[in-house]
Parts: structure tokens; sequence; C-alpha cells
């Protein structure tokens, strides 16, 4: 399935996409919520595939960031080996995590403004996964049974603002700063979560293109080692790390300006665009 938040009348809803439309979720199952968040922590993802209902014209259906309220958005980071290598970093001996927050997110098509106290801005493609059931303390085994699935992801970074003091948050959570989307896509439907390609065009050119076969910590290793830290509830996003090909390790560097067009794709999740303001 592919799972996405759209605006109704009825404000923001949670869909399925069938096809060419997008069915309301809550009433194709007729109870359950009316956001993804609200159904994934009534653990009613399994229904959804074989509810059906009334439905958008896909076409018509504005879509929003899947989860546009997570509990909690978490990105890790230099977690692709050819990235930690194209910085000129050892591999960290264990997962790199920081946080972004909800005004970060921003949909699929959205313009994203520059923030005015950075003049190097990057792009980050990544896929992310999306917590479906609450997890604690969970073996790398089981990690995958608590996933609701994946999503492309662009952690926007401010590299002057990011590397101005030891911790990395303040390049990290200006406005916009994280497109998401376009659907949360589900495992059965991805495939192998060590198989899923990720990609970046920069105005049409190719500057990023990798699998998550490349992850330094796998999708599993991070629920475990995650889960130890604090509970991880259904809807919050990880976005599991960019892989080689940033603008900041390029020569010349590359810095995003306004007018530009990114899109992150991959072959399972679809393609995610921005414009900058």
């Amino acid at each position: 399935m592919r799972l996405v938040t759209y605006d109704s009348d009825r404000g923001a809803r949670a869909g399925v996409v069938r096809g060419e439309s997008v069915v309301d979720a809550h009433d194709a199952l007729g109870s359950g919520g009316s956001t993804l968040r609200e159904l994934l922590a009534a653990d009613r993802l399994a229904e959804l595939a074989e509810a059906d209902g009334p439905a958008t014209p896909r076409a018509g259906a504005r879509l929003g960031p899947p989860i546009p309220d997570p509990e909690k958005l978490i990105c890790i980071g230099l977690n692709y080996a050819e990235h930690a290598r194209e910085g000129r970093q050892e591999p960290p001996a264990s997962p790199t995590f920081f946080a972004k927050f909800a005004n970060a997110l921003a949909a699929d098509g959205a313009t994203v403004e520059l923030p005015a106290g950075s003049r190097k801005v990057d792009y980050e493609a990544e896929v992310a996964f999306v917590v479906g059931r609450a997890a604690k303390d969970v073996a790398e085994d089981e990690a995958l049974d608590h996933l609701a699935g994946y999503t492309l992801f662009n952690d926007l970074s401010a590299r002057d603002l990011q590397f101005a003091t030891p911790q990395w948050m303040p390049g990290k959570v200006f406005d916009g700063s994280g497109p998401c989307g376009p659907a949360i896509v589900t495992p059965d439907e991805a495939g192998p979560s060590d198989a899923i390609g990720i990609a970046l065009d920069l105005n049409g050119e190719r500057m990023q293109d990798s699998t998550t076969a490349d992850l330094i910590f796998a999708i599993p290793e991070l629920v475990a080692q995650l889960s130890s830290l604090m509970t991880l509830e259904p809807g919050d996003i990880v976005a599991t790390g960019t892989p080689s090909g940033v603008g900041g390790a390029r020569e010349p560097r590359v810095w995003l300006r306004p007018g530009d067009e990114l899109v992150v794709s991959s072959p399972q999740l679809g393609e995610l665009r921005s414009t900058i303001a």
C-alpha cells in the first residue's frame, strides 16, 4: 500500500492510493481515526489493505507530508559508507543521531525558503522509515515488525550553521528543511529494507545515487539501537542518512540557490519534488 495525507473539506485526512484515486482511510474503515498517526496507533494498518470507500482523483488530491505531526523526527548522520569516505571521516562506532521538528516538514511539491542566516544550504536525499507499532528495547530480528513503511526525505542542511557549534542541530531545523513524502510505502511493497534505491537530481543533474545496502547501520539495527534509548511511537519518522554526493563535499562546492529544483527519487518509493524559493 501507499499511504498519504491529503487535504479535504474536512481537513487533513489519511488516504490510501488506489490506482489513480485516493481512498479516505477513515471512511473505508468506518472508524479508527482520520489521520495516519491515529490509524497506526489503533493498529488498523492491516485492515486498510482490503478496505475501500469514497475516493478523490489522485491528480486533484493535494498531498501533505505523510505524517504531518510526528511525535519524533529523528535523523541519522554519517550512515552511508561512501558518504563517510567522501567527508574523510571514520565510520562511527554507533549511530550518530539528531532531531528535526514538525516545522521542518514540507510536502511533495513544496517551495522551501532558504534561511536568512545561511549562505551554504545543502541537500541530503534519504530513505526514512515510519514506526507503525510502539517499539521499546526491540531485538534486531523483530525490528521490521514495528515499521509501517518507508518514505522519502530530504535533510536540507545549512552547513555554515551546522558546523558553527559541536552540535549539528542549528543547521538542521529551519522551516521547511525536511521535505517528506509523497507516500508511506508499506514493507510488502517496498521490498527488502537493505535494497531500497535512493537518488537526488538537482536541476536535472544526478548528484546522489545509492541504495540502502551501503548503510553502515542497517534499518533493523537502527530500530534496535533507538528503541533501547527511547520508546519509538506510531508515526515517528526516522531518516536513515544520506549517500555520497552532497554539495558540501564537492569541488567546487554546490550550495542551493533560489530557483533550484530538487527531485529525490527511488524505484520503490516514488519521487519527492521541492523548489528553492
